[in-house]
């Protein structure tokens, strides 16, 4: 009897534990470094809240190398609940419809009170369809800032609280760095982000037919004005003279940044959390620079970062649990902690809000440049820039402009072949995608 009865108590204890298991929800991000560390607190924070999900973050290599793995899992069978995916590959994750499914929709299946309008419009629009409906969820959005090194500036004679705010100042700034000796006074990250598609919206003009891709697949590449070949021109000039030195691809140029040897750089506002906890020096941060004799200009920066989308094929509670996590990861306190700790955008509004009320912005100066460029109205010229195949075009640009700063090619050579291979890849895109 006394065996029986543990016996069934046992039974009883084990159908118990299956009962409790947590739900195991995978997410695959791109996340190295601090912003990898910071990836794994969120997951540990939001376990911790609550006992029914298991949120378990997986680094997937570069944003290109995740988007790939994800789409052979997903024909596999194997795909993760939540993907990151970098704003490039926006327009291919919205035609990949059976692949994904829009974050409202998981939002509201997972019985989670979800309002677009508590975001921040320039971030959720970029993610929004035609229809009005939200697609994916908004998480580590950035826009180009500029990055200076403040010590720097003081040893060449500079202001260090007055950056540079337009291009001729940057070369003014340049050469007084070089002449004290800074063998790289100024570099970039991501030079299709920063010096065409941001430089292009920053400017109010196009950087591709149809609103930039948002009107239409019919969309052709347009940065072939006489101020887009003026800027390139500029850079190869500043190049030959050793005032902007080229540090490779994608965001290459920001380890230069934080190691103290280059003295100025465009790139991501999440390079703040890098360089807080790296950097040896005094940090500044201005507005990307613009031309002071364009009219409208400037107008606001485009979106940049990732966000986070849901793949299809998953069990009911599953896709609770990714809106659970979702709904975590939009409360003020959490979305202000992730903005004030990386240099990402705020998620939401009342992220903001919260950030400011708190003083964070007065004692940390710069840190609202982001959230400043951003916020602006936005025109259909410079709501952002989405379109098909648009990792393979920004390979193309890389491989071009990197003809003019090695002097290979000219400014007009290498925008007019980026358009031409830019195009092609358009083309295919619009006859893949038809109907």
């Amino acid at each position: 009897m006394t065996y029986r009865t543990l016996a069934l108590g046992a039974a009883l204890a084990l159908l118990g534990g299956t009962a409790q298991a947590q739900t195991e929800i995978q997410w695959w991000h791109s996340m190295g470094g601090a912003l990898g560390e910071w990836v794994g607190d969120l997951a540990k924070e939001f376990n911790a809240s609550q006992k029914d999900y298991k949120i378990v973050p997986t680094f997937k290599g570069s944003y290109d190398e995740s988007m790939t793995a994800a789409i052979a899992a997903f024909r596999a069978g194997n795909a993760p609940h939540i993907l990151q995916v970098f704003e490039v590959g926006t327009a291919t994750m919205m035609a990949s419809k059976g692949a994904i499914v829009p974050v409202g929709k998981v939002m509201q299946a997972g019985g989670v009170k979800f309002d677009p309008g508590a975001y921040v419009p320039a971030v959720a629009g970029y993610y929004t369809a035609p229809n009005g409906q939200m697609l994916s969820f908004p998480f580590n959005s950035s826009t180009p800032v500029f990055h200076y090194n403040k010590d720097a500036f003081k040893a060449a004679g500079l202001d260090p609280n007055k950056p540079p705010t337009t291009w001729p100042e940057v070369a003014s700034a340049a050469a007084k760095l070089k002449a004290t000796g800074h063998k790289c006074p100024f570099t970039t990250s991501w030079i299709s982000w920063t010096q065409l598609e941001s430089f292009s919206a920053w400017h109010n003009v196009l950087f591709a037919t149809k609103n930039n891709g948002f009107g239409g697949l019919d969309t052709r590449l347009a940065f072939n004005t006489p101020l887009h070949l003026r800027h390139i021109e500029n850079l190869a000039n500043m190049s030959k003279q050793g005032l902007f030195v080229y540090k490779g691809r994608g965001n290459a140029a920001d380890a230069t940044f934080v190691s103290g040897e280059c003295a100025m750089a465009t790139g991501s506002s999440a390079l703040y959390g890098n360089v807080k906890r790296n950097g040896k020096f005094d940090y500044g941060i201005g507005t990307l620079p613009y031309y002071p004799d364009v009219p409208g200009a400037p107008q606001n920066t485009v979106i940049g970062g990732a966000s986070l989308w849901v793949m299809s094929g998953k069990k009911p509670a599953e896709y609770k649990g990714v809106a659970q996590f979702f709904a975590y990861l939009s409360k003020p306190e959490v979305a202000a902690a992730s903005h004030q700790r990386t240099g990402y955008l705020p998620v939401t509004k009342a992220s903001y809000e919260l950030t400011e009320k708190s003083g964070f912005y007065k004692q940390n100066p710069g840190t609202d440049v982001s959230v400043e460029q951003m916020i602006r109205k936005t025109t259909d010229k410079s709501r952002g820039v989405r379109l098909g195949n648009f990792v393979q075009i920004r390979t193309i640009i890389d491989e071009e402009m990197e003809g003019v700063w090695s002097g290979k090619k000219s400014a007009k050579e290498a925008i007019g072949a980026a358009i031409r291979r830019g195009n092609e890849q358009l083309e295919r895109f619009q006859k893949a995608n038809k109907g």
